[in-house]
């Protein structure tokens, strides 16, 4: 889950650097590196490309894809570490639909742990201009959906190989995103394709590894390993792109953090 949340960083670098580009597009170029990879991995592994529950792995396409769609969107609107902060709610999602469909056991404390978390990004949003209502809840519901995708990756683990589970997101997203491009088409110029390139491999790499993080235990732990993320934004948007924090901007994000920390550390003494 580290590794994965590293790529991710690098992955978000890409994406910032492309705000030309429109997020339905990226996520094409995105799906067509993806499914490259993912085909040539599972023939090289003689594993069967579609799967065994198709059902529940087109379903983790459909979550997943419309996650990231909303997740651009933000990433190229507000500062880098509030779109990240946003959409790590998702764990709050996740531990929500583990315990309805996988009938995993949440305490109390847990739930306020999270309470924490959300009054962290309120926390953001209140002292922070130039995030909008809008793009703050585009943020919310793109963790919502995060948190299905995982709840269905989860739900997959006996039976499906991590990149059976990654081939379902170009499989879904690419025939979609090709009819949004096709009508409102950006073409990329110099050193946009090698971001472009770039964003596909580090997506690749992040989310193999973050299939086979969340399929080694419960979901609602390893997923919060994910607000290791946050910190990287931090840095990154601070080195690379300019971006400053007020105190109670710093102190929301701090919120979001201890949340997930407490949470963690509450799940792994009951494991």
């Amino acid at each position: 889950m580290l590794g994965s949340t590293l790529a991710f960083a690098l992955m978000q670098i890409c994406v910032k650097y492309l705000p030309h580009i429109p997020a339905h597009e990226l996520i094409l170029f995105r799906s067509i590196v993806s499914i490259v990879l993912s085909v040539a991995m599972l023939q090289k592994l003689g594993i069967p490309l579609l799967g065994n529950n198709k059902k529940v792995l087109l379903m983790r396409g459909i979550f997943g894809t419309t996650a990231l769609l909303l997740f651009f969107y933000t990433l190229q609107n507000i500062p880098l570490a509030s779109a990240v902060t946003l959409q790590y709610l998702s764990p709050i999602f996740t531990a929500l639909f583990a315990a309805i469909f996988l009938k995993e056991k949440m305490q109390i404390k847990q739930w306020l742990y999270f309470g924490v978390s959300f009054a962290g990004v309120a926390l953001i949003k209140g002292f922070d201009e130039r995030i909008s209502v809008t793009f703050m809840l585009i943020g919310i519901c793109s963790a919502m959906f995060s948190g299905m995708a995982y709840t269905c990756i989860r739900q997959l683990k006996y039976t499906e190989h991590p990149v059976v589970v990654v081939l379902y997101f170009p499989l879904v997203a690419i025939p979609i995103m090709s009819v949004l491009s096709y009508l409102n088409w950006v073409t990329p110029q110099g050193t946009d394709w090698l971001y472009l390139l770039l964003m596909g491999l580090f997506t690749q790499i992040a989310q193999i590894l973050m299939t086979k993080g969340i399929q080694s235990s419960v979901a609602n732990k390893m997923i919060s390993l994910k607000y290791v993320g946050t910190i990287y934004a931090l840095a990154i948007g601070y080195l690379l792109f300019g971006e400053s924090y007020g105190i109670m901007s710093l102190l929301g994000i701090a919120m979001v953090i201890a949340g997930v920390v407490l949470n963690f550390k509450c799940s792994k003494k009951d494991e």
